[in-house]
C-alpha cells in the first residue's frame, strides 16, 4: 500500500493562504489587463475620430491652393472689365484677354491640369467627342481636323473631352 502523505492543520492554513494570496494577485492582473484594453480602445476610438476630422477638413479646404493661385487671374478679369469702360481700344482688350487665357492655362498646367491634344491627332474615343464627320480631302479618316471646346485631363483621368470634328473616310 502506498502511504499518503498527512497534513496537519498548520500546513493545510498555509497551502490555502498561497492559493487565496496567487489569486488575488491573479485577479490583480486581470484587473490590469482589463484596465489597459479599455484605455487601449478608448485611444483608439479617439485616434479614429481625429482622423476622420482632419480628413474631413482636408477634404473640406482642398481646392485652397487652387483658389490661391485663380485669385490674380479674376483680378485681372476685373482690371479688363474696368478698361474695357475705358478705352475704346478693342485690340488692347483682345490682347489682354489672351494674357488671361494663357495665365488660366499656365495655372492649370502648374496643377497637374493640361490640354488634350487635338488639331491633327487621331481621333481617340477615351479622350475626344465627336461633334460631327467632315470630308477632307487629303486628309485620312479618322483624323481631328476641327476644335469645337477644348478638353482637359487631371494627370491621367479626363475632366472634360475635347468636342471634335473628325475627317470622314471616302
Amino acid at each position: 500500500m502506498q502511504d499518503t502523505p498527512e497534513y496537519d492543520d498548520a500546513d493545510l492554513d498555509q497551502v490555502a493562504e498561497a492559493d487565496a494570496a496567487a489569486g488575488s494577485d491573479v485577479e490583480l492582473q486581470l484587473r490590469d489587463a482589463q484596465d489597459r484594453l479599455l484605455r487601449t480602445q478608448a485611444e483608439l476610438e479617439n485616434f479614429r475620430k481625429r482622423s476622420r476630422r482632419e480628413y474631413e477638413e482636408a477634404q473640406r479646404y482642398r481646392e485652397i491652393d487652387l483658389l490661391r493661385d485663380l485669385l490674380p487671374v479674376l483680378d485681372n478679369a476685373h482690371r479688363a472689365i474696368e478698361a474695357a469702360d475705358k478705352t475704346p481700344d478693342v485690340e488692347a482688350l483682345r490682347s489682354g484677354f489672351r494674357m488671361m487665357a494663357q495665365q488660366i492655362e499656365k495655372l492649370l498646367g502648374s496643377h497637374g491640369c493640361m490640354t488634350i491634344e487635338t488639331d491633327g491627332a487621331p481621333f481617340d474615343p477615351t479622350i475626344h467627342d465627336a461633334l460631327l464627320q467632315q470630308d477632307v480631302p487629303g486628309v485620312a479618316p479618322g483624323t481631328i481636323v476641327g476644335t469645337a471646346t477644348k478638353g482637359y485631363r487631371l494627370h491621367d483621368r479626363v475632366v472634360r473631352p475635347a468636342q471634335v470634328i473628325v475627317a470622314k473616310g471616302e
